[in-house]
């Protein structure tokens, strides 16, 4: 659920407007930093795969946190764990962070989602080890007011929730007991999309062939996802033909493709996305072209698939859309051995650059405001500050945070619509915490100093009061510091 590797940073600060050249940065969006610590071991984290909305519109902040004890049934431990440490969900509200806990017997926990509502859904164990993957027990939960509910599952116990709306529809993956060579998730059993309203979780189908996955969810209850419609292997792919799909009141609709044997709703390496539909019934994804040798982002609009192109190279993908249509993601620039983070709205594909250091980008998601995170990284390879993308200026998020937080800004997780962002901090000695970046003005900076945080091993706060004048050079020495380091391998 952690990140593969930690991200070795290099700190920059740069803007990029739509139709202007690249250039520093002279004006500094405000923010306080607030770390959310974990449960007494050395790490938290927010879950990475798909994109998920780990920061809802009130601020209420989920993610897991490690505790100081190991997993009793260590070697065999839960997927949630990456070192057999014990895991907790964790809520952040008003200050304050809760231990969601876990099933009765169980170890682990995580919390992806939480809704403008307040709900919250993750995974969980039990306890126990599930005959059919030989893992422990993956079971899909819900929190409610502090009660944590097992939605079931479809035969095998192991439950993926990917996407959830306010009104409590829950949406993902689950194993059933039926066997199949080509399942998704790779334990030999078929994968299924599932729907979860009302206590119960509904088998969505398929387009024709064994597997389905459900990416992602609007207030209107309509779900998008993709599907397999075979049984027969393609030549290129060696995978049967998988076509996107629109669900709705039990009727699964096939969006086609543009030319090739498969395409995905969201990102195709990253689990989907759980943004990638929106209210008005718009799909982003990614889909092959005939030839099955490159991929290009898809617009599904009103019946009409539309490819967005790219940004003069082979390959794109869209991740992301609001409800305003833009769209997010990334695209190779012409050579295909470099990609940016783009934006495309109103027809047109604009490229919202990169580090001078890091040359590639993937923009995360946009919120209702457009500002969208950017995730920066060697091609191919892990690495790179986050970044946030605001009206045409591109900024480091470690310039915009205080310099003495003792935690450098790397992968981008979530931002809301009240522009705060979730994302991950590293610590001098690679340890990693999840992090919160609220946007303040210069008073509410001032009074946050003092600021008093309540619960159990309250989060830290950190913030600055001026414009970081040299933040550029501050920030590079405190990454380039960090970076000495020896990574940490999750």
């Amino acid at each position: 659920m952690k990140s593969q590797l930690v991200k070795a940073l290099v700190a920059v600060a740069g803007l990029a407007a739509l139709a202007l050249p690249i250039k520093l940065v002279a004006q500094y969006p405000h923010y306080k930093l607030i770390d959310l610590g974990t449960f007494g071991g050395p790490n938290s984290f927010y879950a990475s795969s798909p994109v998920v909305q780990s920061a809802n519109n009130r601020g209420d902040v989920v993610g897991g946190a490690e505790t100081s004890r190991m997993d009793p049934l260590a070697p065999n431990c839960s997927i949630i764990s990456s070192n057999c440490q014990i895991v907790h969900a964790f809520e952040w509200r008003d200050g304050v962070r809760t231990d969601l806990g876990t099933l009765p017997g169980g170890n682990n926990s995580i919390a992806y989602w939480v809704s403008d509502s307040g709900l919250v859904f993750g995974n969980a164990d039990d306890g126990g080890v599930d005959a059919v993957t030989g893992l422990q027990d993956f079971e899909g939960v819900v929190w409610k007011n502090g009660k944590i509910l097992n939605i079931g599952t479809l035969g095998v116990n192991f439950v993926g929730p990917n996407a959830m709306n306010d009104r409590g529809q829950v949406v993902g993956i689950a194993l059933n007991a039926i066997p199949d060579q080509f399942s998704f998730i790779g334990f030999g059993t078929q994968t299924r999309a599932f729907l979860w309203q009302g206590g119960v979780m509904l088998d969505l189908g398929t387009l024709g062939g064994p597997d389905g996955w459900a990416s992602s969810i609007n207030e209107e209850g309509v779900i998008a996802g993709w599907a397999l419609v075979d049984s027969t292997p393609n030549p290129v792919t060696g995978q049967p033909t998988q076509h996107p799909f629109l669900w709705r009141d039990g009727t699964m609709v096939d969006l086609g493709t543009l030319g090739g044997t498969l395409a995905v709703v969201g990102s195709p390496n990253n689990g989907g996305s759980g943004g990638a539909i929106n209210n008005r019934g718009q799909v982003v994804g990614t889909s092959n072209l005939a030839g099955d040798l490159i991929h290009h982002a898809f617009l599904w609009d009103r019946g009409e698939l539309i490819d967005l192109n790219t940004l003069g190279g082979d390959n794109s993908e869209g991740w992301w859309i609001n409800d305003s249509g833009q769209i997010v993601g990334r695209a190779d620039l012409p050579g295909s051995q470099v990609h940016h983070a783009f934006l495309w709205q109103d027809g047109k594909m604009f490229d919202l650059g990169s580090s001078p250091d890091w040359p590639c980008s993937t923009a995360i998601d946009v919120n209702s405001r457009g500002q969208v995170i950017i995730d920066t990284g060697v091609c191919g390879v892990v690495g790179g500050p986050g970044l946030l993308w605001d009206h045409g200026k591109l900024y480091d998020l470690n310039a915009l945070v205080s310099p003495n937080s003792g935690l450098a800004i790397g992968d981008v997780n979530f931002i809301n619509d009240r522009g705060e962002i979730a994302a991950t901090g590293v610590l001098p000695n690679g340890d990693q915490h999840a992090v919160l970046l609220v946007p303040a003005s210069r008073e509410e900076i001032a009074s946050a100093n003092a600021l008093a945080v309540s619960g159990p091993a309250s989060p830290r706060v950190e913030t600055f009061t001026k414009d970081p004048e040299n933040s550029l050079s501050s920030s590079r020495n405190r990454l380039l510091k960090m970076l000495r380091q020896t990574p940490r391998v999750p």
